[in-house]
């Protein structure tokens, strides 16, 4: 391939890149960005391959025919409620990529690079194992906090902050050792990784439940800029831009999630938000009132006398896979002329614009699902609201309990409703290990069980 040809296919695949971010910001275009971001990748992938020859190599087209058909099979078979965990471990792989290249291109350096080339060269390998191998093993944590096979309790040590920086400045003083160029560098550059490796697990492991969104997003950021190293170590300038897309793309979307919920970027990094999910609250806290439980049959009665309805999704919503009914229920209560919407928290789910996507896959119209900033003000002139496997972005402690862990965060102000029905498993604190002075609201009634079997079950009458 001539330079030229490669320079137009680099700058191609650039600009659909571009164009797949824009395209994902919003839920009617979203299809198309993929669409978009595919191709890119496509193009980038056959230029590279072209370029250095790889094309004719047996092994090479064994390895992408086998990568890609388990990728396919993974993407076509993972439920959405299993998306963070994917997107989670996915990262984990462009960290562990960095580190391979990082190692490699030390073992193999540039010989006609020599001065302050030969030494920029070792800090992009240095801070590409670092990077990497940071993202490696802090997306293999968020991904069993995800899965559940990690608690989602903080993990809380002694003296945690000055452990990460000693470890820091461990790092720092094995990165000197690298650049002295003796005999010991490729054993620091190994050590680089482990104790880097370390720095991942203990950070995430520090990272309550509660902020696994904010850590998701934080973890593609970081997954963004190992790939922007690895292009440096290799002079490959797509590479360099596409990381660097996805790294300041990550960040932007980790600020506004931390926006959302009213907490620091740095606070969120140092962890110790969200207890065990479903734990009792801590401090004791007593709350005023009863939980009032409702049924099917009372729920029903509401919604027919309703003339305006806000459903409020949450991850128990996702888990039960109560979507698909809920829409049904939508399209039975539009037909009967009563206005229906849905209120989307920025950090409902477990990962960024996850009840989009739910809702979505579920074929609700784009134009009645609205964000917090649009709906919040509707709240006080509507007749019943639904919220459905929602806890903590429901949370009336945020707004008037200094003491709560998620004071300031920004809810959506479902008791100021006629009425509010809120769907939920249990009596549990939820995720967060926060309780929910909500439950207990004289205008509040509870319907507990199964979110899918609930929603079935309203349905099920409405239609009768």
């Amino acid at each position: 391939m001539t330079p030229s040809l490669l320079a137009t296919s680099y700058i191609g695949a650039g600009v659909l890149f571009i164009m797949s971010l824009k395209g994902l910001s919003h839920p009617e275009t979203a299809r198309r960005g993929n669409m978009f971001g595919a191709i890119g990748m496509i193009i980038a992938v056959l230029a590279v391959a072209i370029q250095v020859g790889l094309v004719t190599s047996p092994y090479v087209i064994g390895a992408v025919l086998i990568a890609g058909t388990i990728g396919t099979i993974v993407a076509t078979r993972v439920e959405m409620t299993a998306m963070p965990q994917l997107v989670a471990i996915l990262h984990s792989f462009v960290g562990a990529a960095a580190v391979l290249v990082g190692l490699s291109n030390h073992l193999a350096p540039a010989t006609e690079l020599l001065g302050a080339e030969a030494t920029i060269n070792d800090l992009e390998t240095i801070l590409g194992v670092f990077i990497g191998a940071l993202t490696f093993t802090g997306s293999v944590i968020a991904w069993g906090k995800l899965q559940g096979v990690i608690r989602s309790k903080p993990l809380m040590l002694p003296g945690r902050h000055l452990l990460n920086v000693a470890m820091i400045l461990a790092c720092v003083w094995l990165g000197v050792i690298v650049l002295g160029d003796g005999p010991r560098t490729m054993t620091a550059l190994l050590a680089i990784m482990v104790v880097a490796g370390f720095i991942g697990i203990h950070l995430v492991m520090a990272i309550g439940g509660a902020d696994m969104p904010v850590v998701v997003s934080m973890l593609n950021s970081y997954s963004g800029w190992a790939a922007s190293a690895a292009g440096f170590m290799l002079s490959n300038d797509l590479l360099i831009i596409t990381g660097a897309l996805v790294g300041s793309s990550g960040a932007i979307l980790s600020y506004i999630m931390c926006r959302a919920m009213n907490r620091s970027f740095i606070s969120v990094i140092l962890g110790g938000f969200g207890g065990e999910e479903g734990a009792a609250p801590a401090g004791g806290v007593v709350m005023e009132g009863e939980m009032v439980a409702t049924t099917a049959e009372e729920v029903v009665e509401q919604l027919k006398e309703a003339q305006s309805v806000i459903i409020v999704p949450g991850y128990g919503m996702a888990v039960a896979q109560a979507q698909h009914p809920v829409r049904e229920i939508v399209d039975v209560l539009r037909k009967r002329g009563t206005q229906v919407r849905f209120a989307i928290h920025p950090v409902a789910g477990r990962l960024p614009g996850h009840m989009n996507v739910l809702l979505a896959e579920a074929n609700l119209p784009y134009d009645i699902v609205l964000e917090m900033d649009e709906i919040n003000e509707d709240f006080v002139k509507t007749d019943v609201v639904l919220v459905i496997g929602a806890n903590d972005i429901v949370n009336p402690s945020a707004l008037d309990d200094p003491s709560s862990p998620i004071a300031g965060m920004p809810v959506l102000p479902v008791w100021e409703a006629e009425s509010c029905i809120v769907f939920k498993r249990g009596r549990g604190a939820g995720y967060a290990g926060v309780e929910n002075p909500l439950f207990f609201k004289p205008k509040t009634l509870m319907m507990y069980g199964d979110a899918k079997t609930s929603v079935e079950a309203i349905l099920k009458l409405l239609k009768a």
